[in-house]
């Protein structure tokens, strides 16, 4: 009867041994890849050509799963940088990026998981110094730093993306030159707006004046256009029009017409 107790107990054991051990192969069967991700699966050193889309996949219980990330990522980059004279300008600028989930297995065994600090970041420092070294500090200052954001962009883009990483954009957040430089750039652009607020007074006083010399040579032409216009006879209808409308007034009067010199009626008033 022990012999047999001891029997059971071995049996029961093992089964609980074996169920434990085909649950932990189970779980190790099943990984799951969160949305926007991507799986690689490395057997001790050999990576399947297949990579894992998003959900729920099954492998070899003994392969390790690493997850890239393919969503839109941003880095941030302080750095100090030449201008065309020589002059170092301080900037400020994001790297939006992503990586290409076609490329994932490429980027895994080639370069690993810690590809931003191998390619990307020194890429990046290389690109904006040598596309600032083409430009003039004062020009970045005002009109080029949308142009030099889009030419940091494109190189970096000529060197990454063969690697597996998109480039989305490089934005400068911030550009700063040495304090002369911003004060002597900051000074121009005042005057040059002083001069346009000057230059739209002038043409503003000489359309005015353009108009009252319209206006005058407009009243000058009016008059002697009445002028050549007038003669006796027109000057006696004239005459003899404001006779009638006296006569015709309510107002006690006595009208004496050709009294005078001119011919002009003489009112006289009771």
């Amino acid at each position: 009867m022990k012999l047999l107790i001891n029997r059971y107990s071995i049996f029961a054991i093992a089964l609980t041994t074996t169920s434990i051990t085909v649950l932990l192969l189970l779980l190790r069967s099943i990984t799951i890849v969160p949305a926007g991700y991507v799986g690689i699966v490395d057997s001790f050193g050999a990576v399947s050509s297949q990579t894992l889309k998003p959900g729920l996949s099954f492998k070899n219980p003994l392969s390790q799963v690493v997850k890239f990330s393919t969503r839109t990522q941003e880095m941030k980059e302080t750095l100090d940088a030449p201008s065309k004279e020589g002059l170092n300008i301080k900037l400020d600028v994001s790297i939006l990026y992503h990586v290409d989930e076609k490329k994932a297995q490429e980027i895994y065994q080639t370069i690993g998981t810690d590809y931003e600090q191998i390619i990307l970041i020194p890429q990046f420092r290389s690109v904006i110094r040598k596309v600032t070294a083409t430009y003039n500090a004062k020009a970045l200052y005002t009109s080029e730093r949308q142009r030099l954001a889009q030419e940091i962009r494109d190189s970096l883009s000529q060197l990454v993306t063969p690697r597996g990483i998109i480039i989305e954009d490089t934005p400068l957040r911030k550009l700063e030159l040495p304090a002369k430089i911003s004060q002597a750039v900051e000074d121009k652009l005042q005057a040059e707006q002083q001069t346009q607020q000057m230059d739209f007074v002038i043409q503003k006083e000489r359309k005015e004046a353009e108009r009252k010399r319209i206006e005058a040579r407009g009243i000058a032409d009016s008059q002697q256009i009445i002028s050549q216009g007038l003669n006796d006879k027109l000057l006696q209808l004239k005459q003899i029009e404001a006779n009638e409308k006296l006569a015709q007034s309510t107002n006690a009067k006595i009208v004496v017409v050709g009294s005078s010199r001119t011919g002009e009626p003489v009112i006289i008033q009771p």
